[in-house]
């Protein structure tokens, strides 16, 4: 019996609480880019986190459950996140913390995609932080998109050949590890 076909779930994640972010923009435009075979849902109630607490394992609050169910079933995650004093958004550090000891990204495909030439820092560390957390980090899709301004909307990005072509590539790229991984499991 032949299996049902459906597309991949990917989550994806806008290191970026603010209404207008680029960041957020660019991951919508990829939904908008992604092929059939790739379901992109953006996850917006990261930032609705408590600060981290280790006390509370066991007790976790019912918006860190929500993550974790959303984390775990994803197929894979898709991070955009700008970069603040060289790093990771201190608020978006603090949701990817709640999940470092309960395991929703071991063997997580992810990929993360930077809105911005200069911001190499937090690039750097968000990668090197999901490779901490035995995420498997899906190097050929991880971009720079290198956004003009960070004035762009949704629809400005889609009608950027440069953008365009970019996300599709990142997108492309994700969808073939999905695949690899799919065929040497045998699901």
């Amino acid at each position: 019996m032949e299996r049902a076909v459906r597309p991949f779930r990917v989550l994806t994640l806008s290191g970026s609480l603010r209404a207008a972010s680029s960041n957020t923009a660019l991951l919508e435009a990829a939904a908008a880019l992604a092929p059939a075979q790739l379901d992109l849902a953006l996850y917006r109630p990261w930032g609705e986190l408590p600060s981290f607490n280790p006390d509370l394992e066991g007790a976790e609050p019912a918006e860190v459950l929500h993550f974790r169910t959303a984390l775990r079933d994803a197929d894979a995650v898709l991070i955009a996140s700008p970069e603040y004093a060289h790093g990771v958004p201190g608020a978006f550090k603090n949701a990817l913390d709640w999940v470092v000891g309960s395991a929703e990204f071991i063997n997580k495909p992810v990929a993360a995609i930077n809105a911005s030439g200069r911001a190499i820092h937090a690039q750097a560390s968000l990668l090197d932080t999901l490779a901490m957390m035995n995420a498997d980090v899906v190097v050929a899709a991880c971009r720079t998109v290198a956004l003009p301004t960070n004035k762009l909307d949704r629809t400005a990005m889609l009608a950027d050949a440069g953008i365009v072509a970019t996300l599709r590539e990142a997108l492309h790229a994700l969808h073939a590890h999905l695949l690899s991984l799919e065929l040497s499991t045998g699901s």
